[in-house]
């Protein structure tokens, strides 16, 4: 006769945020906020072009982009903590790989290294690890472990530039992927094999099975990939966030080398940090501020303060500009990610949001891949910033406008049977 396994008191799915948290630190610190770094500090080492190390940059991104669309199978097929193990290794040899580079070519076969990391470690894996423990709760869950990214930016950026000040670059990067290695491993083999049944738990730690009701069942099939890009209000989103990210992941990698010849190079790489703080402000602000209605109208605010920030950042060249670019320009960040599942939400059949945000957010990462490369480009044949950061804020002008005019649509469509 078999005994049900022993309900534990404590709801282990928080356990599992916790370690998702930590996972989005390292991941973020590594693949997103790293790239930054690892910019600056090749360029001053082996006086290598702009546009040729952060053509590395979007090669790992790139990559990463279509090791995502495995990322399921490769669960199904190795299991979970075997394939985000692999992912804690990879991220560690390809930063040390960046950090040993002798060659240009060196810093694309370390790009096979980080996206494979990222890819594992980051957006679709921490969705993956949460999802068994929550349901109704899903999104406080989610949020809270993403919190991890913003901490990856805050916490890393710093802490890169004290090690490799006290180190150098190749002794820095060892230490932070030994780190990564002695922390991540033991708790993606202790927490994340784990799961609800095994502990006799349910998705948010229901006393009873949820009831499922089918009074509202969609009256069509969820709509396939094609018919969601055939709706102009999805397009629209999908372009302008594109165009957004794209501009923010190319100033994001380049905001260290910007900043560096007019406050140093430890207030540049703190400036990174604050953007980031100010990216968990924002998020917070717009989560008290914004309602069911006008979500598109918040986004389109939401790039023009991060345009007037990068206006800043072009003709700044005292403290207080600089800065106050950085923090409005950082004030954006988070609601990038953020404010895409909302507008979904408002717009789309619930049957359809995954199948739309999964879409769009592949889209998003295939486009922003190449703006670290683009900047870097502009940046080497024009001599200066100033031509790449006028395309940011003229990009975000136009993805405020495409937000804007794909709304109009809006209201019909919340009227419309769903």
């Amino acid at each position: 006769m078999q005994t049900a396994p022993k309900r534990h008191r404590f709801f282990y799915g928080w356990t599992v945020v916790a370690t998702s948290f930590l996972i989005a630190v390292f991941a973020w610190g590594l693949g997103f906020y790293g790239p930054s770094v690892f910019v600056n500090q090749l360029v001053r080492t082996h006086g290598w072009p702009v546009s040729a190390v952060s053509g590395a940059i979007t090669f790992h991104f790139l990559f990463g982009a279509g090791l995502v669309i495995g990322l399921a199978d490769a669960y199904r097929r190795f299991g979970v903590v075997p394939v985000t193990r692999l992912g804690i290794v990879a991220f560690g040899l390809g930063v040390v790989g960046f950090a040993h580079a002798s060659e240009i070519w060196h810093l694309y076969v370390a790009a096979l290294f980080t996206a494979t990391g990222w890819a594992t470690l980051s957006g679709a894996a921490i969705n993956t690890f949460i999802s068994p423990w929550f349901e109704r709760r899903r999104a406080v869950a989610l949020s809270h472990a993403f919190n991890g990214a913003s901490i990856g930016g805050v916490a890393f950026t710093p802490l890169w530039t004290y090690l490799i000040e006290a180190f150098g670059f190749a002794s820095a990067a060892i230490i932070v992927a030994v780190g990564g290695l002695a922390i991540l491993w033991p708790l993606a083999g202790s927490v994340l094999r784990r799961t609800p049944a095994e502990l006799g738990q349910r998705p948010d730690d229901a006393a009873e099975p949820a009831a499922v009701a089918d009074t509202h069942a969609p009256a069509a099939p969820p709509r396939t990939r094609a018919g969601l890009l055939a709706d102009r209000r999805f397009t629209s989103l999908s372009i302008a966030y594109a165009i957004g990210i794209f501009a923010q992941m190319g100033l994001i990698t380049h905001l260290i080398v910007r900043l560096t010849p007019d406050v140093g190079a430890e207030r540049a790489a703190w400036a990174l940090s604050v953007a980031t703080c100010c990216a968990i402000v924002g998020r917070l602000l717009l989560g008290w501020l914004i309602g069911e209605q006008r979500r598109r109208a918040a986004g389109a605010v939401n790039f023009l303060v991060q345009a007037v920030g990068v206006v800043l950042l072009i003709v700044g060249r005292d403290d207080a500009m600089l800065f106050g670019g950085v923090v409005l320009f950082g004030l954006g960040i988070g609601n990038l990610l953020s404010l895409p599942p909302l507008i979904l939400q408002s717009e789309q059949r619930a049957i359809d949001v995954g199948r739309a945000l999964a879409l769009l957010t592949a889209i998003n990462q295939v486009v922003f891949a190449f703006g670290p490369g683009a900047f870097g480009l502009l940046r080497d044949a024009t001599g200066s910033y100033s031509v790449p950061f006028i395309m940011a804020a003229m990009l975000q002008v136009v993805s405020a406008l495409i937000v804007l005019r794909g709304g109009r649509t809006e209201h019909a469509a919340e009227a419309a049977p769903r």
